[in-house]
């Protein structure tokens, strides 16, 4: 299994094919649901948004609150309900995504068409998941509790390439 860093995704985002197993680490940001609505408030007013979303990874999940390490359990979220969002962020620069399922045509498009990627965590295993992020902190939007987005700081955290930049799916094989 080989190991990647997000900050140097552009080195290496066109060598991972669908269905291969990594660990991945560096800079993660959480945004589910209500975050995408915030977030996409923000791009219609021209507001600040809580981070920079080219080159970023997103990772669909609320964890909770940590008993101990850096957060409680915090394992993927069905990605399809954020694909309304997903294709506009991809065209502004967005790296990849993180969570759990099968995406839209328009995300497949989007990924394609921007060089962009999708990972599946392993859904049922978020106090395993847990253990890979090293740090959490909440930098927007706190008053929506485990939906407030968050940048982690993770380490070998393991992911499946479910939709790699060619648009080549382990949903599809």
């Amino acid at each position: 299994m080989k190991s990647y860093h997000t900050s140097d995704y552009k080195t290496w985002a066109h060598t991972v094919r669908a269905g291969e197993e990594i660990l991945l680490s560096g800079t993660v940001y959480t945004s589910r649901d209500a975050a995408h609505k915030r977030i996409f408030k923000a791009i219609s007013d021209g507001a600040p948004l809580p981070y920079p979303i080219e080159g970023a990874f997103i990772y669909y999940a609320g964890p909770t609150p940590a008993k101990s390490g850096a957060v409680g359990s915090c394992g993927p979220t069905t990605s399809s309900r954020m694909d309304v969002y997903t294709p506009k962020l991809y065209e502004m620069g967005l790296a990849a995504t993180i969570g759990k399922g099968d995406r839209s045509e328009a995300v497949y498009e989007a990924i394609k068409a921007h060089g962009g990627l999708y990972f599946c965590a392993i859904g049922g295993a978020g106090a395993l998941a847990s253990k890979a992020i090293v740090k959490s902190e909440v930098i927007a939007y706190d008053d929506l509790g485990c939906e407030s987005v968050k940048r982690f700081t993770i380490e070998n955290f393991p992911l499946f390439v479910a939709i790699d930049t060619s648009g080549n799916s382990i949903f599809k094989k």
